[in-house]
């Protein structure tokens, strides 16, 4: 049975540049929530986890934003739940002392305060990358059922370019049998006719994921795509008792993998999936646990590096996700980021 990771965009993106973005994040946050018919103990929590992201954002760093989306976990019993993830991101001053700015009262210029403090009791799980002057990535989750633990734990944003409603980045993500299946797809152009194009790769390969090798499931998208516009697309899956990643990609979607700080590159063919496509070609790579797969549109630059953000490598797959978003997107084109990581109990 497939586990599906995620949602395959970012469901809501609210700037918080402004009082007013607060309250506008808070009801993109309960919308959510309403979508997805959470209990109402919990969406009250996640109202008042995303009024306090967002009011620190705010106060501590002038501007910044707030993401939401749906992630999956497995409970105690097997089932699978949903949380809503928030990532709340800002280029401000950091935190120097997280300690002193996790407790209540503790607000200072460097400290973001009792908000922090109200955050961490009303999720579930509460994450943050944080470096003096250059800004903090906070990851908050509520889950709809206590307990859940994610054994793929994974960070994802895929949001449009400004101005646009629909973005033409999507993603696809899955468990089945312990392997790992991920799949990024990036329409030609953006907008509406881009989209279309995304969301019928993403139709068509969470029918037949698992059933067939990633190079095939590129032929296949090929045959699938040739009414859209056509799409950049990569697929990998990830064996950790091989101890391998298969890979295949065509276009301008990146692929590394990085183990000990180490990045290894993952190979792509030039063309277009459903109109100019001259081979679908797998690659196997080495794979380890706690190692990081790291999947991108082009909407982000390829010259990020990892380097001068010491842990970040180590932080949850979001967090890393939330950075590069910050401090690599080009802002010109619509941006998909996709980071996993398989967590090996201690």
């Amino acid at each position: 049975m497939e586990n599906v990771l995620t949602a395959s965009r970012t469901e809501e993106v609210v700037a918080i540049n402004e009082s007013a973005d607060v309250a506008a994040a808070r009801r993109a946050g309960s919308d959510l929530a309403r979508r997805l018919d959470f209990p109402s103990e919990e969406a009250a929590r996640l109202a008042l986890v995303v009024t306090e992201a967002a009011s620190n954002i705010l106060k501590h760093a002038g501007r910044g934003e707030v993401l939401l989306r749906t992630v999956h976990a497995l409970a105690s019993d097997g089932k699978n739940v949903r949380g809503i993830e928030l990532l709340a991101i800002d280029g401000g001053a950091g935190m120097s002392d997280m300690p002193s700015s996790m407790a209540d009262g503790m607000s200072t210029a460097g400290s973001y305060g009792v908000g922090l403090g109200a955050i961490q009791r009303q999720s579930d799980e509460l994450e943050i990358f944080t470096l003096p002057d250059q800004g903090t990535v906070l990851r908050a989750v509520v889950w709809e059922t206590p307990g859940a633990t994610e054994q793929w734990k994974n960070g994802l944003i895929c949001v449009p370019l400004a101005g646009e409603h629909a973005c033409g980045d999507a993603v696809w993500a899955a468990v089945s049998d312990d392997n790992a299946l991920l799949m990024i797809s990036d329409g030609l152009g953006h907008g509406e006719a881009a989209a279309e194009a995304s969301d019928a790769a993403v139709s068509l390969i969470s029918e037949i994921a698992f059933k067939l090798e990633p190079a095939d499931l590129v032929l296949r998208a090929h045959r699938g795509l040739q009414r859209t516009r056509g799409a950049a697309l990569a697929i990998a899956r990830i064996d950790p008792y091989a101890g391998k990643v298969s890979f295949s990609g065509v276009g301008n979607i990146a692929a590394c993998i990085v183990i000990g700080g180490v990045r290894r590159h993952l190979v792509s063919h030039n063309g277009i999936v459903g109109h100019n496509l001259r081979k679908a070609q797998q690659f196997d790579s080495p794979w380890q646990d706690e190692a990081l797969l790291i999947l991108h549109s082009d909407g982000l630059v390829s010259r990020w590096s990892l380097d001068g953000y010491p842990g970040l490598d180590r932080a949850h797959p979001a967090l890393i996700a939330g950075v590069l978003y910050r401090d690599f997107y080009r802002g010109r084109d619509d941006v998909s980021i996709l980071v996993v990581r398989r967590e090996v109990a201690a």
